[in-house]
């Protein structure tokens, strides 16, 4: 078991497929993978283009529908839930940092923080609230609008949104995608404190050897499967890990 594995999984996947259109120009962007992410751990996906892991991540975030194979998140098997129980599952119990941070640009970064709680209808815990802006920096940048903000800032904004309804994991697609390597060592930090700090699970897409190192463990796809599993490496060793499974 690697470092930081509990047995207690938050998201699981079972030979897991998914084919993009038919016959001959199918495009098999999953081919039978099953993984565990327990809870408490970051976890890095990596791979060339088109090894599937955005596929991957969608699929076990419920934003696609896998052609066979399972899902399970936070306890419940997504692929028998409707429509409705699928969107109150991600908005309840997931949390989402995209590489286009994706704020509202007309709500202040309060306002886009709070966002998952005001659509569920749920109150604020003000002392997590505190803690959380503490953490991420923003107690006076909190009237501030997106266009207001460094992109920097508003990736911070984007991941205490992601945080602050307390999800059961935070997926995370390329999230230092579009920031200088200030803004993206502040960002991994946050993300790697929310590990550490709060408790919380990441999984997280990247092409980026010095993200994927701040991981505790890296998982590798090529041509749709796992071809590495492991603990995690400095910048140096996930280079050297993607030249040997290329």
């Amino acid at each position: 078991m690697l470092e930081g594995m509990t047995d207690s999984a938050i998201v699981s996947c079972s030979d897991l497929t998914r084919v993009y259109g038919e016959g001959e120009a199918a495009v098999h962007a999953l081919r039978g993978v099953t993984l565990d992410f327990p809870a408490g751990q970051f976890t890095a996906i990596m791979g060339p283009s088109g090894s599937g892991k955005s596929t991957l991540m969608h699929l076990l975030a419920g934003l696609d529908t896998p052609t066979s194979g399972s899902v399970t998140v936070d306890g419940r098997e997504i692929g028998g839930l409707n429509d409705k129980a699928l969107t109150n599952l991600r908005r309840d119990r997931l949390g989402f940092v995209f590489q286009s941070f994706n704020l509202v640009p007309v709500l202040t970064a309060e306002e886009n923080i709070r966002l998952p709680l005001t659509l569920a209808g749920r109150k604020t815990d003000d002392g997590w609230f505190d803690t959380l802006i503490e953490s991420v920096g923003l107690g006076d940048r909190l009237t501030h609008h997106p266009a207001e903000l460094s992109g920097g800032q508003q990736q911070r904004v984007a991941v205490a949104r992601a945080l602050v309804h307390r999800p059961a994991v935070v997926f995370a697609d390329e999230p230092t995608g579009n920031l200088d390597t200030n803004s993206s060592d502040e960002v991994l930090g946050l993300l790697r404190s929310a590990v550490d700090d709060l408790g919380q699970t990441v999984v997280m897409v990247t092409h980026d050897a010095q993200a994927a190192a701040v991981a505790g463990r890296i998982v590798v796809l090529r041509d749709g499967q796992v071809v590495y599993d492991g603990a995690g490496e400095t910048t140096e060793g996930v280079l050297d890990l993607m030249k040997e499974v290329a």
